[in-house]
Order: C-alpha cells, then sequence, then structure tokens
C-alpha cells in the first residue's frame, strides 16, 4: 500500500512540473516575440540601461543694431555651491568638501555681501551632498567666479550656465524686449526676443552610443550624432547713434517735467527703416523691473487727435474738387443731431478759409470738408487705404490694427479729426512715408538681416505698397504742413527750428474713460502728438511722438527738436556737399582694436581723444561709424579694471551725459551751460555706485 501512495505522487510531480515547464516556455515566447511586457517597453528599457544621449545644446542667436553693436547676447553665469559630504574626500590633503566651515562662511560673507550667519545656515545643513546659498549665490559674474575661486576655499565649486545678457540696460528696450531662463533653455517672453524666439533658439543636437555598466562608452560601438543647429543672428535697423539721441533727449523731458508716458519712433524716410525706437517709463532687461508688457509704439492703441487732419485732408484733396481757398465759419458746427462740434481754442478764427483751418487746426475745417466734399465711405476707405484699421506687419510680438469704424454723421465727424477712432504710433510712421515718397506707401520694418548658422542671410529692404496719394496731392499737403509749424500761428510752431524746413501736425487727443463712457476731463487728461518730417522738399527723416498726460507741449517738442538738431548734424542734411568733404573727419567702429593704434589715427586727424582705463584695447566709444568736426569729442573706453574720472571743465551737458552714460554712472547736473565743477576729482577712481555731482554755467570761469 505504502508503495502505490509513493508512486501516484512521483506522477503528480511530473505532472506539475510539466505545466510549470509549458507555462515558462510560452512566456519566454511572449517575451522574445512582444515589444511589451507588463505595459513595459522591453526594447525600450534595455536601450536605456545601455545607451548614452549627450545633447549638445544650440546657442541662442545675437542680436545686434545697423553698426553691428551688441545689443543681446548669452553670457556665461554661474551658481556657488558647496560641497558638504565628507565622503567627497579621498585625499585628507587635498580636500574635496567644506573643511572649516567658519572660515568659508567669513570669507564668502564678504565676497557675496552676505551675513555670515546666513552662509554658516547654508554650510550647516545635514544629510545632504551640497548646498547652493540663495539668490547672492546665483547670476554670478565671470570676474566674482575668479574672484571666489581665488580665495582657494574647498568644496566649492561652481554650476556653469547661460543667461541672456543686454549691455545697454533700458536702451531699447521695448523693441529688444527680454528672454529668460525657463529649465533648460532660455525663451523669449517680449519684443524681437519673442516674435522670433524660435530662429534664435536654434536646435539642439544629440549625440548617441552605448556605455556600460560604468558609464563608459564601448569601444568600436556604433555612435549617432546630430549636429546643433545654432540661432540666428539677427541685425536690426535701428541707428545706435540715432537711437542714443533719443535716449538722451527723453531722459531729458522725464527729469523736467511730469507725464505718464512718452513715446518716439524715427524712421528713414525714404525706406521705412526704423532708426530709433522709444518709450519711457521703460524698463531693465537685465532686471525686468517692468510695469507693463505691452508695447506702447505697436501694442496699444489710442485715439490720435488732429494728426489725422493730414489724411482727411488727403482724401479730400485725391477726390478733385477740394478748394483751399473756399471759406467756412469757424468755432463751431452744429450736427443733425444737435451735437456742437467746436475749435480747440472755441471760438475759432472767425471766417477763414480751409488752408488756413489746417494750419490752425480747426475741427470745424475738417467737419466742413466732410459735409461739404467727402461722405463716411470715402473718408473710411481712404484712412483703411493707408493702412489705419491694419497691422503694418511689423517684426514685433503682440500688434494691434486699431479701429477706425464710424457710421452715424457725428462719428464720421470726430474720425475726421482723429476721435472715436484708434491708431498706433508705428502705423502713422508707415502713413507718413506717403508723404516723403512722392504718394507711395512703404511698410516700416526693424530687421536689417538675418545671418543663419551656416552663413546663409536673408536681408530685408524697402518695400512700396503702391501710391495713394498723386504728386499734387503731397507737394499741397507739404506746403500746409510747412506752414503749420513754420507759420507763427501754426498749430504746430512750437517745433519750429531756426534754419530747419520741417513739415508736420500736432494732434491733441482726450482720453477715453477706461468704463468705455466718455472721457477724461481733467486738465491733464490728453494725449498730444506730433507727425513731421524734414527736409521738406525732399524728406530723409520721420518723427512720431506722443506724450501722455503732460500739462504742456514741451515736454515732447523739446526732446523731439533737441533729436532733430542732433540728427541734422549727424547726418549733415542741412550742409553742402563741399563743406562737409573739407570740415568732417570719419569715426569709425573701434571697438576690440589696439588702443595705441586708433588713438595716433585720431590724432593724425586733428582729433584729441578722450580715452578712459588704462587697457589696451577699446571696448566702448562715443561716437561711432559717423563724421564728426574737430571741435567735437571722441570718447573711447578700454578694458581696464579700474575707471579714472577726466577733468570735465569745459564739457557742455552734452558732453558729461554722453561719457557717464557710456560709463553707467550715476550723475546730477545742475546749471545750465558747460561744467565749472565736479563733484570728484579728476583721477578719482569710478564705478556703477559712484555719483558725481557736476555744475555748469553759461560762461566758462577764468583760470
Amino acid at each position: 500500500m505504502k508503495k502505490e501512495n509513493k508512486v501516484k505522487i512521483s506522477n503528480l510531480i511530473l505532472i506539475i512540473a510539466l505545466f510549470l515547464f509549458i507555462g515558462l516556455s510560452v512566456r519566454l515566447a511572449y517575451i522574445g516575440l512582444s515589444s511589451k511586457v507588463d505595459n513595459i517597453n522591453i526594447q525600450e528599457l534595455a536601450s536605456k540601461r545601455t545607451t548614452k544621449t549627450t545633447i549638445l545644446k544650440a546657442n541662442r542667436g545675437t542680436i545686434f543694431d545697423n553698426s553691428n553693436n551688441i545689443l543681446a547676447q548669452d553670457v556665461s553665469s554661474y551658481t556657488l555651491i558647496a560641497y558638504l559630504d565628507p565622503k567627497r574626500t579621498e585625499d585628507d590633503k587635498n580636500p574635496r568638501h567644506v573643511v572649516d566651515k567658519e572660515n568659508t562662511a567669513l570669507v564668502l560673507a564678504k565676497l557675496l555681501d552676505m551675513e555670515k550667519d546666513t552662509i554658516l545656515s547654508y554650510l550647516n545643513k545635514e544629510g545632504v551632498y551640497q548646498t547652493e546659498f540663495g539668490v547672492k549665490g546665483r547670476g554670478l559674474t565671470e570676474l566674482e567666479k575668479d574672484t571666489i575661486k581665488a580665495a582657494n576655499l574647498p568644496g566649492i565649486d561652481f554650476i556653469e550656465t547661460k543667461k541672456r545678457y543686454y549691455p545697454y540696460g533700458k536702451f531699447l528696450s521695448y523693441l529688444i524686449g527680454y528672454a529668460k531662463e525657463e529649465e533648460d533653455t532660455v525663451v523669449g517672453e517680449m519684443g524681437i526676443e519673442k516674435y522670433y524666439n524660435e530662429q534664435l533658439t536654434g536646435v539642439n543636437g544629440k549625440t548617441v552610443y552605448q556605455k556600460d555598466l560604468k558609464g563608459y562608452k564601448i569601444a568600436s560601438t556604433k555612435e549617432l550624432t546630430e549636429d546643433k543647429v545654432d540661432g540666428v543672428d539677427i541685425y536690426l535697423t535701428i541707428d545706435n547713434n540715432i537711437q542714443f539721441f533719443l535716449e538722451e533727449a527723453v531722459n531729458k523731458s522725464k527729469e523736467k517735467y511730469e507725464y505718464d508716458e512718452l513715446d518716439i519712433i524715427i524712421a528713414d524716410a525714404k525706406t521705412g527703416e526704423i532708426l530709433g525706437y522709444t518709450t519711457t517709463p521703460s524698463f531693465d532687461p537685465n532686471i525686468r523691473d517692468i510695469k507693463n508688457y505691452l508695447d506702447p509704439n505697436s501694442g496699444i492703441a489710442f485715439e490720435p487727435g488732429s494728426t489725422m487732419k493730414i489724411y482727411t485732408y488727403m482724401a479730400a484733396l485725391e477726390s478733385g474738387v477740394y478748394k483751399g481757398s473756399d471759406t467756412y465759419n469757424s468755432g463751431s458746427f452744429e450736427t443733425k443731431d444737435k451735437t456742437i462740434i467746436r475749435d480747440w481754442n472755441r471760438v475759432g478764427w472767425g471766417r477763414i478759409t480751409f488752408d488756413q483751418g489746417f494750419i490752425y487746426s480747426s475741427n470745424t475745417a475738417v467737419v466742413n470738408i466732410m459735409d461739404k466734399y467727402l461722405d463716411a465711405n470715402s473718408l473710411k476707405n481712404y484712412l483703411k487705404r493707408i493702412g489705419f484699421g491694419s497691422k503694418t506687419g511689423i517684426t514685433l510680438p503682440n500688434e494691434v490694427s486699431g479701429k477706425v469704424d464710424f457710421k452715424y454723421e457725428t462719428e464720421v465727424f470726430n474720425a475726421s479729426f482723429g476721435q472715436g477712432i484708434t491708431t498706433t504710433p508705428i502705423q502713422h510712421i508707415k502713413a507718413l512715408t506717403s508723404i516723403s515718397n512722392d504718394g507711395e506707401l512703404l511698410s516700416p520694418y526693424i530687421v536689417k538681416k538675418i545671418v543663419h548658422a551656416d552663413g546663409t542671410t536673408e536681408e530685408n529692404s524697402r518695400n512700396s505698397l503702391g501710391s495713394i496719394a498723386s504728386s499734387k496731392t503731397i507737394e499741397y499737403m507739404k506746403n500746409l504742413m510747412w506752414h503749420t509749424i513754420n507759420d507763427r500761428d501754426g498749430a504746430a510752431h512750437a517745433y519750429a527750428i531756426d534754419g530747419f524746413d520741417i513739415i508736420g501736425k500736432t494732434g491733441t487727443a482726450q482720453i477715453a474713460s477706461t468704463n468705455g463712457l466718455g472721457y477724461l476731463a481733467g486738465n491733464k487728461d490728453v494725449i498730444r502728438s506730433i507727425a513731421l518730417m524734414f527736409p521738406k522738399d525732399n524728406p530723409e527723416i520721420i518723427i512720431y511722438g506722443a506724450v501722455k498726460r503732460s500739462e504742456t507741449v514741451n515736454a515732447l517738442s523739446e526732446p523731439v527738436k533737441e533729436v532733430i538738431q542732433n540728427i541734422a548734424k549727424y547726418k549733415n542734411i542741412y550742409s553742402h556737399k563741399e563743406e562737409r568733404e573739407q570740415e568732417s573727419i570719419s569715426i569709425n567702429n573701434y571697438i576690440n582694436l589696439p588702443l595705441d593704434e586708433i588713438k595716433n589715427e585720431l590724432v593724425s586727424k586733428g582729433l584729441n581723444p578722450i580715452i578712459v582705463g588704462d587697457g589696451s584695447i577699446i571696448i566702448n566709444q562715443y561716437p561711432i561709424n559717423t563724421k564728426i568736426t574737430k571741435d567735437e569729442k571722441v570718447f573711447l573706453i578700454t578694458n581696464s579694471n579700474k575707471l579714472m574720472l577726466p577733468n570735465l571743465y569745459g564739457y557742455s551737458r552734452s558732453d558729461v551725459e554722453v561719457l557717464f552714460n557710456l560709463l553707467k554712472i550715476n550723475y546730477v547736473i545742475t546749471g545750465n551751460g558747460y561744467v565749472v565743477s565736479q563733484s570728484i576729482p579728476e583721477g578719482s577712481e569710478i564705478n556703477n555706485e559712484t555719483k558725481v555731482e557736476i555744475h555748469l554755467e553759461s560762461k566758462l570761469k577764468k583760470e
């Protein structure tokens, strides 16, 4: 009996073993033939265990002005770290972790401008391999890193990253915009940085190879590489000198007058290239102290006011029936719905001609023109032909189209003098090109060329959108705009400059209420604007500017006139060719060139360059790529760790501002005329924390 039981157990075991074998065979076959097991991709898992992928990081492209000055670039940035784990040290004579925490904290406190106890709190963390040091330990420059490294502190190291750097700070900030670090990349958030983010970013590459258990590449195995493609370099149409004139003039206005906002665009009248572009309040893209994330020159539309009379008159002239010598009663006009439209001076100028109505900026002039010569559709269609109500296509993010929409009589009349419709400054630049080009409308643009990593180049150039007015209309408008500025009773006489044949038209518009009901009623609740160009007969420069909530037109007229005078001198617009050849000296781009060589060259031309720093290489200069006379100053900044303040006696206000802005020195100027005293003596060492007080007097004191 016992023997029989043993046989039965043996057979049972065999049967169980057989089923296990069959089950394992099926499982092995399933694993061998299937790409997934238990929802896990077997091939992918194996690949990850034996394959190493290294990302080849693409470099973000650089942004330049039209003279190859760098406006935005990637620079190395460093994060300070401390290794705390004693296991990292294999040789006590060569420690690789922080050994003396007290001394390390003492040294770093001075170098990072931090409290010693704060640093110790980081160094005394338990159970961590390494630590960082908060905000002040991040974003360190190359110089700061080298200074800390020179202290030879065991266990102290750095993590290198890339950050976007803007050498000129607030200079051109709304147009350039900014890019910020996000995880392992840099992303454009505003301006050119945002619009061209994908092109600037480039495409990362990668290297894939087989590794062993220790992570080393296995010999004789295949390595696959996809090359990176660096981002494009972008060259703007911005003229560095014109932008500098613009920034300086606006800064003066900001110090002298109170207003909410001031915006100015300068364009090449013959091509549509944007040469200067500013908004204040501005921001520094390095620290991103931004209050308004929309660009007022292209991303915010507002009611323009009487600058629109230019285009109402053009529409009337193009109709073929306008007669400037016809007269009307100025002062007020009553519409069919009993709305009273008044001139800005409330009482008008009596019975005057329509031409005089333009010169005086009479609202009732354009109302009577609409009543007599035009209708709603003809005006609306003409404004849209010029580009109002549509985006210009400027390569900036968030451009708005504005609104040109009116139907009822009072709406039509209001639109004829720029109320009840909305436009942007960049649209006005576009519209004004029709006057500077004999009726031919141009597209404004800000990117001169794009250079790809392989050297191929995309270039932008003058883009004609066709003719929107006859030569006869344009000449008529030029004459009206000339009188508007140059006649003593012209509405834009505040912009007149002796010897300059400027043409233009001002605008003053009420600010719409934020609740959408009517307009703000305060004395300052207006936007003052100017649309002008020069010289009259063959315009080279177009300027559009607007100031919001200023008590006086001077807040806008003074910077605009200063810019006009500087540009005219810079471009030699009002000089005869023979005079230019005899008196002007060419100043080229000397950045990165040897100081001695350039100094000798300038001295040989009769100039006495002002050199700041004891370095051997020029790292900044003013002016650049232009022509000057022998009595003008040339500033050369060198690659020196120490900068000494020169003797400023006899400098003009403009000279002082140029120098201190090049050096990024804080300053205060009092008085007018020329420098007679400076708070810091000649030869004193200066840096970006230095503040210099300068006093000017109208006549230089005698020695």
